[in-house]
């Protein structure tokens, strides 16, 4: 018998048996004497997750919103982990949405208090979100800033003076340094190209003491799509490298807001190198004991990175609106890189010799292997005929490559879903009319449930929907402001670009009739909270289309600054590819699904109401015009 299950089980009771009466009892009874009110799309939704996870299958969750889902997912997912003894896995849109769902006001809040139930819930961020150490001396160092000196006077003692017994525990979240700007994050958080195999204090570092802490979950682990992404694709490279995975062996997994995981997938099959990394683990080499002709190559290696990097930057576009430039794979630039690739295989295939004779420390050979192989793999992605998506970017005087494949579904297939554990997809936005083909075969779903429930809420009545065909800026500056002092503040204005959102902060930066959050000044968490408990504030944002759940009056305003339609990136420019006609068949649809997503922050409970202001582009084709009208949750007023 499982005595950490909410019901008792006797033996010989049948555990989904008893799971059902159960979960009747909660929505019938338990919830409507707490003050819930009994909805009709919950009892409908827990029948249904309830086939996903006793057949152990992938399930679409299309469920508009009110109708409850995520206390629904939340029952079974724990239930479940709790009779199985392994965690289930949450994953959420992006990392600003992890802490909406365990926020006091949130429903895994709710239901411990209500049930009377301790639920062991912990977060697993992905590593930006986490201080480096090496990164903070350097900044501490080069930078005359209070707000970083802050940061390491209020390091724990065991991190800047170690010493025997210590006892250690996680620190070094994002969350926790809620002062730092952006900007300021940058130059202390984490980043792709650190060498963590060797950093000499890894054992006290907050983002190792942090993944000590989540893996040891008894019911809930929440993360990123893109974090349980990245623990898919390095799996086997982690296990390679003697470290265990990313995250445990789950029960169940639940994709939140699932309808963005193939941007997710994509984002954690991305290669990066940057000229000084190739240099600084070919220099690593040189400082060995090593073989004059081996010592040769890596000299000559280093020349080709440099006549590789060289004819990149020569081959550079910028692309409008964009930090990513477009890049141009002429004659030369593909010479280049095949020469470069040539020379990492053969260092490659000599760093064996080198290893038998015992002229690179073994561990050091280690890394530098593990290096080498993801360079050698980034370049063969590059030349290759497949399918794939590259641009190169800036960043503190130097230039990185990035390129990802195109397509994820075999990948996903294979090492996703072929796993036979309940897969719950849950969001408003699943499907095209309740046809679910298209997000499948992103997937590589070949077999799956589904169903769809619509709102329950009344928006004819407690929704305001202007549509407003204007562009120039100041004219839509005014009728903001306007809409803002109309409600006492309380507005959520969504951009679709930090750069919208940038000059819109220029243009108000001498206002002080309300107090104004800007996405980018304080860590997100921290900026919705404030947003929530400061009835009259009004939230700048270019990230929150999905997931902000802030019911009641403090946002009883939404202004769509613009259409979102997707960036003019080269991971847009590729999917466009082969496409008849990209700007219906992507581009349209892409807005439309955060267009919906983002009309939906405004009613979150039947109590709420307030009002919807969506700025159209002059020239808008008529087709278009009435696709966004189709989605719209109430009829608009036109200006």
């Amino acid at each position: 018998m499982n005595n950490r299950l909410p019901f008792t089980m006797n033996k010989g009771d049948a555990f989904f048996d008893r799971l059902n009466e159960w979960i009747g009892d909660v929505f019938y009874d338990i919830l409507p004497e707490a003050g819930f009110e009994l909805r009709d799309e919950q009892i409908f939704m827990a029948f249904q997750l309830e086939r996903a996870f006793k057949e152990k299958k992938v399930i679409f969750s299309e469920a508009g919103v009110g109708t409850g889902k995520t206390m629904v997912y939340l029952l079974y997912a724990i239930c479940y982990a709790r009779y199985m003894g392994k965690p289930a896995i949450i994953t959420c849109a992006d990392e600003s949405l992890i802490e909406q769902l365990v926020k006091k006001e949130g429903d895994i809040a709710k239901l411990s208090k209500v049930l009377d139930i301790t639920m062991d819930v912990r977060l697993a961020k992905s590593p930006e979100q986490y201080l480096c150490l090496n990164k903070l001396d350097h900044a501490v160092n080069k930078y005359d800033n209070d707000n970083i000196d802050e940061v390491y006077d209020a390091l724990p003692n065991f991190v800047t003076k170690p010493a025997a017994m210590q006892s250690f525990h996680p620190y070094g979240d994002r969350k926790d340094y809620a002062k730092l700007n952006d900007e300021e994050w940058d130059m202390v958080g984490w980043d792709t190209f650190q060498d963590c195999f060797s950093c000499e204090k890894r054992h006290r570092c907050g983002q190792t003491l942090s993944r000590d802490h989540y893996r040891k979950s008894t019911d809930l682990i929440i993360c990123s799509h893109d974090f349980y992404m990245e623990h898919v694709w390095t799996f086997e490279k982690r296990k390679r490298e003697g470290q265990l995975p990313l995250l445990p062996e789950a029960s169940s997994v639940v994709f939140d807001e699932g309808h963005l995981l193939e941007f997710a997938a994509q984002k954690a099959l991305t290669y990066k190198i940057k000229n000084q990394q190739v240099e600084e683990i070919l220099t690593r080499l040189l400082g060995n004991d090593l073989r004059e002709e081996f010592a040769y190559l890596v000299e000559d290696s280093l020349q080709a990175n440099d006549v590789f990097f060289d004819m990149l930057e020569e081959n550079l576009t910028n692309i409008e609106g964009s930090d990513r430039k477009d890049i141009t794979m002429d004659t030369r630039l593909v010479k280049s890189a095949q020469d470069l690739l040539a020379k990492i295989e053969e260092i490659g295939n000599q760093l064996v010799f080198e290893g038998e004779l015992h002229t690179v420390d073994h561990y050091q050979l280690h890394i530098v292997e593990e290096y080498l192989d993801s360079i050698e793999f980034l370049l063969k992605l590059l030349l290759s005929k497949e399918d794939v998506i590259a641009w190169a970017e800036h960043a503190n005087k130097d230039l990185t490559l990035v390129v990802m494949p195109k397509t994820v579904e075999e990948v996903l297939r294979e090492n996703v879903f072929s796993k036979k554990i309940p897969f719950i997809f849950s969001s408003a936005t699943l499907s095209d009319n309740e046809n679910f083909s298209y997000l499948a075969s992103s997937l590589g779903i070949e077999d799956y449930l589904s169903f769809s429930i619509n709102s329950p809420f009344d928006y004819e009545e407690n929704m305001k929907l202007s549509l407003t065909v204007e562009e120039d800026f100041l004219t839509k500056f005014n009728r903001t402001m306007d809409s803002i002092n109309r409600n006492g503040g309380r507005t959520l204005v969504l951009f679709s670009t930090k750069e919208e959102l940038l000059r819109f902060k220029a243009e108000n930066a001498e206002n002080t009739d309300f107090p104004f959050l800007y996405e980018g000044e304080k860590e997100i968490s921290v900026l919705v909270s404030e947003f929530q408990n400061e009835e009259s504030a009004v939230l700048c944002a270019y990230h929150l289309w999905e997931g902000l759940d802030i019911p009641g009056p403090s946002l009883s305003n939404v202004v769509i600054w613009s259409l979102p339609f997707p960036p003019n990136d080269p991971v847009f420019a590729a999917k466009r590819k082969g496409l008849e006609d990209p700007y219906m068949q992507l581009d349209v649809p892409y807005m439309l699904l955060r267009l919906r997503q983002g009309m939906g922050r405004l009613i979150r409970t039947t109590d709420d109401s307030g009002e919807i202001t969506v700025y159209l582009p002059s020239g808008l084709p008529e087709a278009v015009r009435a696709k966004i009208e189709g989605v719209l949750p109430t009829s608009p007023v036109t200006q």
